[in-house]
């Protein structure tokens, strides 16, 4: 039987690849055998990062680009199509977040969030699905959602209202291309520890959190691999339009 979750041959884009969890889908698509595209605004921890992917026997490309910049985004896909010829895979996750009580939250603050983590998403979403349609291969498209998206926390108010967009998003784009053979789907993580919310998690209210995931602990990034490649391989061909929580069982925890 043939390794479903094998992608020798495709080309992977990465989003908010220069750190975190980012970082982490570009070494796990790469050791899957994909050609990876990783993408940030931090041109020089992209270049680490496809460097680090090289000394490994893999393959990969650096790309400079700013999801809330229409024209970077534009660049950085003509930089892979004429590098690979197009793209397979695209895992949107360039993200932001930003803590504050609704009713101090500043209208910047609210618009950062919203810009980079929903109409980011779009942005490289409509560009990677374009790119898609033309080749007419079709693809996998994986957007990073959050369980915030599906339940809500105090303070939080723009992130999980731009959680809860991607997965919508998710969801429409799934119906309007599945004729194009692209598949549109999210993975909704828990709380895994991140340079975004490293300092929460370790305070007190952070911990509280912790202690109502039934499994009891944070997610490590090693939990995410296996959802990532079911979604970007031929593992989950007849999967789209879902959003996939991985999370501990937070989500259908109601303590």
């Amino acid at each position: 039987m043939s390794n479903l979750f094998d992608l020798t041959g495709k080309t992977a884009l990465v989003t908010g690849a220069s750190g975190g969890l980012g970082r982490h889908f570009a070494l796990t698509l790469a050791r899957a055998g994909a050609h990876v595209a990783v993408a940030a605004r931090r041109e020089d921890k992209v270049a680490e990062i496809a460097s680090e992917i090289a000394a490994g026997g893999g393959k990969a490309l650096a790309v400079s680009l700013d999801v809330v910049n229409r024209e970077s985004v534009a660049d950085a896909f003509e930089t892979i199509k004429q590098t690979a010829g197009g793209v397979d895979i695209v895992v949107n996750n360039a993200g932001v977040a930003a803590r504050d009580s609704a009713l101090d939250m500043s209208e910047e603050t609210f618009d950062w969030v919203m810009e980079t983590n929903l109409k980011g998403v779009w942005n490289v979403a409509q560009a990677a699905g374009r790119l898609m349609a033309a080749n007419g291969n079709g693809g996998s498209i994986i957007n990073i959602a959050s369980i915030l998206g599906i339940r809500v926390a105090k303070g939080v108010l723009p992130y999980a209202i731009s959680k809860a967009g991607v997965a919508q998003m998710t969801k429409a784009l799934a119906i309007e291309w599945a004729r194009h053979k692209i598949r549109v789907n999210a993975l909704a993580p828990g709380y895994f520890v991140t340079d975004i919310n490293r300092e929460f998690l370790a305070s007190e209210a952070g911990q509280e959190i912790v202690a109502r995931v039934p499994q009891r602990r944070t997610g490590d990034p090693v939990d995410l691999e296996g959802p990532l490649l079911l979604l970007a391989s031929d593992a989950g061909a007849y999967m789209t339009g879902t959003v996939v929580p991985v999370d501990g069982g937070h989500v259908i925890n109601s303590v």
